[in-house]
């Protein structure tokens, strides 16, 4: 415990955000760093609590209480080591997870949670400041020889794990950069690629080798797969997005929110290709309220739209939790991200009819209806139709499991009842030397889930080739995420 009266005397505080007016005119990242004396006071809110809820809200088992109290001290060195026991790529999650772990913090019950996640993030960049962060090759090789189907977070962590475990590993990405939605998914403004990049040459130094370029299943079979590597392991996530079969939906001008916000990411890194949809003085909708509409809209405004609304089915949130999601559960409630702060245009509890069309075939509005939820069931009330004006469409409605790509196929990979890839506790599909893990095996979650998962299905695919294992096993297959 670090200050032992800091729960009760140190308020909590964020580091600030650039001005809106600043931060929209670039696509660097919207936080301004933090005072490394301001983060020891705020790991010292952390309270001798006896039972740590923040464990059970973190799907990765973070030490968190330990490293707090390292970092209030000013022991970066163990802090991090600390850090990494758990956590492959907490300049990852530090930026881009929900922080699950500060709703389940004890300090939460009545007041504001500890800042769990600035401190895990400011944790690894000392550590990157300081080179701390250095190559970590194995000792001795198995001649054991795996592959890692998609790059992703979980991809990538079971691929680090299982090197340093002597094994030599190559990661497959059919993209042309390694990465997988970190990289292509997740806007510049909200983890820049530089970060992403230096963790890959870590990880390269390492002895993981990258493939990217390369569509398995279409360039390498399956079968090839099986006979160049004694085990594979499936981490293609779940890439299937789901549609919005109404009336109008053939219109030009709809895009899934993952067939538009590569090409923001390209335009960020000055990529010459990258204008292939900008939304530059355009009207521009978003279907969706979760984090990938959030995305769809600070990409918009930056390219200089001339309107965004977001739509949201849902009803809004109310400022308190839920009575149903008590603590420590994750509450949904009303949130401002950045690209809110930038500019809050949404509609909650209406549902989309029909697009509506130019003669040329393109989109020029919606209609949209206004809903009640009754008993689980969304219901139109009617007389409460009209139309929103629309150059652009971007649909951020999830995604429903992974592709049904030649390469399952192949493998002789079965599916669940959800459309997720079956898997037994080992992270073993139904196709033997083939494993699952990520959003491929448990559906849409969390990159904290997804790192998790890569950690034990590394320590399952070492366990299945050796016989024993020594990689940590932070979770089981069976359990369920606290939030999807």
């Amino acid at each position: 415990m670090g200050d032992p009266k800091g729960f009760l005397t140190t308020p909590r505080v964020l580091p600030a955000r650039r001005p809106v007016s600043v931060r929209i005119m670039d696509w660097k990242e919207v936080y301004e760093p933090q005072s490394f004396q301001e983060i020891q006071k705020q790991a010292g809110r952390c309270m001798d609590c006896g039972i740590p809820f923040c464990h059970q809200g973190c799907p990765l088992g973070n030490l968190i209480p330990e490293w707090n109290d390292l970092i209030f001290r000013g022991d970066t060195v163990d802090a991090i080591a600390r850090l990494h026991a758990t956590n492959n790529f907490p300049e990852f999650t530090g930026r881009l997870c929900p922080a699950p772990c500060e709703t389940a913090c004890v300090v939460a019950i009545n007041t504001d949670a500890v800042t769990i996640k600035q401190v895990e993030l400011r944790t690894i960049e000392e550590a990157f400041g300081a080179g701390k962060v250095i190559p970590l090759p194995p000792d001795r090789l198995s001649g054991k020889t795996i592959a890692v189907i998609g790059s992703g977070p979980a991809g990538l962590a079971a691929a680090q794990q299982l090197t340093r475990a002597g094994h030599t590993v190559a990661v497959y990405e059919r993209a042309e950069k390694i990465g997988g939605l970190m990289r292509y998914g997740i806007p510049e403004f909200k983890m820049e690629k530089s970060i992403l990049d230096r963790r890959l040459h870590q990880m390269q130094e390492e002895g993981t080798r990258f493939r990217a370029g390369v569509d398995v299943g279409t360039e390498i079979t399956g079968q090839q797969l099986r006979s160049r590597y004694d085990a594979v392991i499936l981490a293609v996530g779940a890439t299937q997005w789901r549609e919005l079969p109404v009336p109008g939906r053939e219109l030009t001008g709809i895009y899934q929110a993952m067939e538009y916000l590569p090409w923001g990411n390209k335009q960020a890194l000055s990529d010459a290709s990258a204008a292939q949809i900008n939304v530059a003085g355009k009207n521009v909708v978003i279907l969706g309220g979760g984090d990938t509409g959030a995305d769809c809209l600070g990409t918009a405004i930056r390219q200089g739209a001339k309107s965004v609304t977001q739509l949201e089915i849902m009803p809004m949130p109310t400022n308190e939790r839920p009575t149903s999601q008590p603590w420590p559960m994750y509450p949904m409630i009303f949130r401002v991200s950045s690209a809110h702060e930038e500019l809050d245009n949404r509609i909650f509890a209406v549902s989309t009819r029909k697009f509506l069309g130019n003669q040329d075939g393109s989109v020029r509005a919606l209609e949209i209806i206004e809903t009640q939820l009754i008993d689980g069931i969304f219901k139109e009330i009617s007389g409460t139709e009209r139309e929103i004006p629309a150059d652009f469409v971007f649909l951020a409605l999830g995604f429903t499991g992974p592709e049904q790509s030649p390469l399952l196929a192949q493998l002789e990979i079965e599916l669940d009842q959800r459309g997720t890839i079956k898997r037994d506790e080992n992270y073993q599909t139904t196709s033997d030397s083939v494993f699952v893990c990520g959003d491929a095996g448990r559906g849409q979650s969390l990159i904290v889930w997804a790192i998790a998962e890569g950690r034990s299905a590394a320590a399952a695919v070492d366990r299945f080739l050796m016989g024993h294992t020594q990689l940590p096993d932070p979770v089981e297959p069976t359990a369920r995420p606290m939030m999807v």
